[in-house]
């Protein structure tokens, strides 16, 4: 019997091995496409991922801060087409003044606008230099100080605590509330007045026989509607926010210090920001101080009038003799002394708010 012939192998035919290694070859490949468009898919949904800015404040969303803050937001989301998204904090909602700043330097957010006396515990006890009674006349006065040589160096004075200054936002002169009337020098004795973290308005009020009391602003309605305070100093507007006018009986329109504030960011973030939404963000901001500071005046005059209309409480506009008085009592360069403020940087102050010739 013949043997059966042997079968010739295919030499087309791919042996087991061969196929199964073009079969993972295939595999690998596809697997390898898909990684990358993943990565690819990964990259671009970071890179539309937008900067988040926490821009956290102590007033009303109704104030000229909060607008200006609100203003910010819309100009910064628009200009940079979405890829910046403010989300603005009012009112305390997540800090209180003496909380904010720590936020900030542990960049749990990025952005405030704390009134300038808050600024004193990390840029030096000279910011306090904007509490002492009776150094500004006027508004225009003010913004020759913080528009000049003076403004930008005290900014830069906080950038070794890590936080940049980047613009300075009015608000406006103070007046007095308080549970009876504030008539004179005199008329303070007693009472216990609340006033922001500052030794600067501590010594003031201590000068004009008050005890001042430290608080946040968000507890001052409560504490005064109680009796734990007997009268407080700010500006027409925020006592209006605050609706303290409903808890007070007496008002004097005093005009005896300037409440002002500097937009401050953590400076760690606004390094790292790339440098077109950076300057962006910039131009942004330029534009709404200029808005902020160009309604703030007005706004101040038109909440002095709505307290008047209330009729919850009664106004005095002390004369110029009486103003005197409380100038003597007040002496912005003795209350510098006192609170360590450089008698060099009040002379040049006194300088700046000189009408020019």
């Amino acid at each position: 019997m013949k043997p059966l012939p042997q079968a010739t192998p295919d030499r087309g035919a791919r042996s087991p091995r061969r196929a199964i290694t073009a079969l993972l070859g295939s595999c690998m490949l596809v697997a390898g496409q898909g990684i990358a468009t993943l990565c690819m898919s990964v990259s671009q949904a970071y890179a539309q991922t937008p900067i988040v800015i926490q821009f956290s404040h102590v007033v009303t969303a109704d104030t000229v801060k909060g607008r200006a803050a609100l203003k910010f937001k819309e100009l910064a989301e628009q200009r940079t087409n979405g890829r910046v998204r403010v989300e603005v904090y009012p009112n305390s909602q997540l800090y209180k003044d003496r909380e904010e700043l720590d936020a900030l330097s542990l960049g749990a957010v990025q952005m405030l606008a704390p009134a300038l006396s808050k600024l004193a515990g990390v840029g030096g006890s000279d910011f306090e230099a904007f509490d002492l009674p009776f150094l500004f006349p006027d508004h225009a006065a003010y913004r020759r100080v913080v528009d000049g040589a003076i403004g930008v160096e005290l900014l830069l004075r906080l950038e070794p605590k890590g936080i940049k200054g980047l613009a300075y936002w009015d608000n406006g002169f103070k007046v007095f509330t308080a549970n009876r009337p504030l008539l004179a020098v005199r008329d303070f004795r007693g009472l216990r007045i609340r006033v922001q973290a500052s030794r600067t308005l501590l010594k003031q009020m201590q000068q004009l026989g008050a005890e001042p009391s430290i608080s946040p602003l968000i507890n001052v309605f409560e504490a005064l509607r109680t009796g734990k305070l007997d009268g407080e100093e700010n500006t027409p507007i925020n006592v209006v926010s605050q609706r303290l006018h409903e808890v007070q009986s007496h008002l004097t329109v005093s005009n005896h210090g300037y409440l002002a504030y500097a937009v401050i960011v953590n400076k760690a973030f606004w390094d790292k920001l790339p440098a077109d939404i950076r300057n962006t963000l910039e131009g942004a901001l330029r534009d709404v101080t200029a808005f902020e500071n160009s309604i703030a005046e007005a706004e101040n005059t038109r909440a002095l009038e709505r307290i008047k209309s209330s009729g919850k409480l009664s106004i005095y506009t002390p004369s110029a003799q009486e103003l005197a008085q409380w100038r003597t009592a007040l002496d912005p360069v003795s209350l510098a002394a006192q609170s360590g403020i450089r008698p060099e940087l009040v002379k040049a102050i006194q300088v700046a708010t000189r009408v020019p010739p």
